[in-house]
């Protein structure tokens, strides 16, 4: 791998597949809390992107959202499925990135499923309001960045690595592949 990567004298990539991957989604976005819904996803082009949380990862990786039928993001899923979700759990770690296909449902057993009241603060109507859709993320590939052993050993391998000159960080990054 030519990157920074190569300056580091311990293993730091690891790709995870299935259950690994799955894990590693749910945690990084839990820690998280939220994300960075983007559409509009064209090479060369600025993309759409808005605040968001999803009310739910289910066992097979999807992601799913709360979202009015009339937001800007609903028309754009409706023009081109592909979309990208950006996750952040802290400043310096915890990081996710996933692109994915996105559909819009009205499905109403889902929509209760996902329910929050605070919801109501969109959906004036609670659950009942008929703006409500369901947004269902499939990913279809996605990358994580995070430290090994917590932010207290990456902040002394860091200083140490800065003190003697060499790269020591206590990161570990690869594929997420479900």
């Amino acid at each position: 791998m030519d990157s920074i990567n190569k300056n580091q004298p311990e293993d730091n990539f690891e790709n995870l597949i299935g259950k690994e991957a799955l894990e590693k989604i749910k945690e990084l976005a839990d820690k998280a809390g939220g994300c960075f819904f983007c559409t509009k996803i064209v090479s060369g082009e600025a993309f759409a992107t808005r605040p968001m949380a999803p009310e739910k990862i289910d066992d097979a990786g999807n992601l799913w959202f709360l979202s009015a039928s009339d937001s800007h993001k609903n028309k754009e899923i409706e023009a081109d499925p592909a979309v990208q979700l950006l996750f952040q759990g802290s400043s310096y770690s915890n990081f996710l990135t996933l692109y994915g296909k996105a559909t819009i449902s009205k499905d109403k057993e889902k929509i209760k499923e996902l329910w929050d009241p605070t919801m109501k603060t969109w959906f004036t109507e609670g659950q009942d309001d008929p703006r409500i859709t369901v947004i269902k993320v499939t990913p279809t590939e996605g990358y994580y960045w995070e430290t090994k052993h917590g932010m207290a050993v990456a902040t002394v391998k860091r200083l140490i690595g800065a003190a003697i000159g060499q790269t020591y960080d206590d990161s570990i990054e690869g594929e997420v592949k479900l």
